[in-house]
C-alpha cells in the first residue's frame, strides 16, 4: 500500500487572507503532483494565536475543503480553531479525500514556562486524548511542534513520548506541522536546529514510523527552526526542502 503526501513550508502570520492565499498555492502544488494528502505547519490557515477572527476563518476553512474535496484531496491542516464547546484547539484538523471530517488532533504538549504556575500558550489552548485517524486505508497520527521533541526549556509537562504511544496505537504515519521560533541567532543555528533533527529522526526509528514534518518559514528573511521533508523509519530522510522560505514537497511512502 502506497500514500502519496505532499508537504507545505509556508510563511504562517495573523493575516488570514495571506495564509489562505499559500495554502491555496500549496494546493496547486499537492494536486499537479498527484499527492492524496497535503500537510500544512501549526496555525497555517487561522495564525499561530489564540486570538483570531473566528468567522473569517471558518469562511477561510470552507475554501480550503471545497477545493480539496473537488480534487480528491485529503488534508492535515493546522489551524487553531473554536470548537462546538466554545474552547479554543491548536489543531490539526484531519479530511478524507472525499471532504469528510474526520476529527482533530490537538496539540498535547503545551509550551510554557518552567514557573509554578506555567505560564504561555498552555493557558491558552484545550487539550483532547491522542488518537489516529484512517487515511487512504492508513492509520496515521498527528503532532504539532512540541509534542514530538518536549523541549526541556519549555515544557512544563512529562516528556510522554507521544510517537511511541501513536505507533503503540498502530500509526504508521505522522503527520509533524511545526511553528517554531527562530531568531537566526548562533544558538538557533547551533542547538535548537540540530535538537529538532536529531529528535525527528530518533522518535522515527524507536517507534518504527514515517514522519511528514513541516515548519513555518515566516519571516522569510531566517531559517527555519526545523527541517521540513520525509524521514523513514529508519531514520533518514527520504526527502528535504530547503530550510528557508515557502518550500514544497512530494514523495510517495511504500507501506509493505
Amino acid at each position: 500500500m502506497n500514500l502519496r503526501v505532499a508537504g507545505a513550508q509556508l510563511g504562517v502570520t495573523r493575516d488570514i487572507a495571506a495564509n489562505l492565499a499559500a495554502i491555496h498555492r500549496a494546493m496547486d502544488y499537492a494536486i499537479a503532483e498527484k499527492a492524496d494528502v497535503l500537510l500544512t505547519p501549526e496555525g497555517s490557515l487561522s495564525g499561530y494565536s489564540p486570538a483570531f477572527d473566528r468567522l473569517a476563518v471558518c469562511e477561510a476553512l470552507e475554501a480550503v475543503t471545497a477545493r480539496a474535496r473537488a480534487a480528491g484531496l485529503a488534508l492535515a491542516l493546522g489551524a487553531c480553531f473554536v470548537e462546538e464547546d466554545g474552547r479554543t484547539y491548536n489543531q490539526i484538523r484531519f479530511y478524507a479525500a472525499d471532504g469528510a471530517f474526520l476529527g482533530f488532533h490537538a496539540k498535547t504538549l503545551t509550551c510554557g514556562t518552567l514557573t509554578d504556575p506555567p505560564r504561555g500558550e498552555i493557558q491558552d489552548y484545550a487539550l483532547r486524548p491522542l488518537r489516529t485517524f484512517r487515511l487512504g486505508g492508513v492509520t496515521v497520527g498527528g503532532l504539532i511542534c512540541n509534542d514530538l521533541w518536549a523541549n526541556p526549556e519549555c515544557t512544563p509537562q512529562p516528556d510522554v513520548h507521544l510517537t511511541q504511544q501513536l505507533s503503540a496505537m498502530g500509526a504508521r504515519i505522522i503527520f509533524h506541522a511545526v511553528n517554531g521560533g527562530r531568531d537566526g541567532s548562533d544558538d538557533a543555528r547551533n542547538v535548537v536546529w540540530p535538537f529538532h533533527e536529531s529528535n525527528l529522526k530518533m522518535r522515527a526509528r524507536a517507534g518504527r514510523l514515517w514522519i511528514v514534518t513541516v515548519d513555518s518559514s515566516y519571516p522569510p528573511e531566517l531559517p527555519c527552526s526545523a527541517p521540513s521533508g520525509v524521514i523513514s523509519p529508519e531514520g533518514a530522510w527520504a526527502v528535504q526542502a530547503p530550510a528557508w522560505g515557502e518550500q514544497f514537497f512530494a514523495y510517495t511512502i511504500e507501506l509493505g
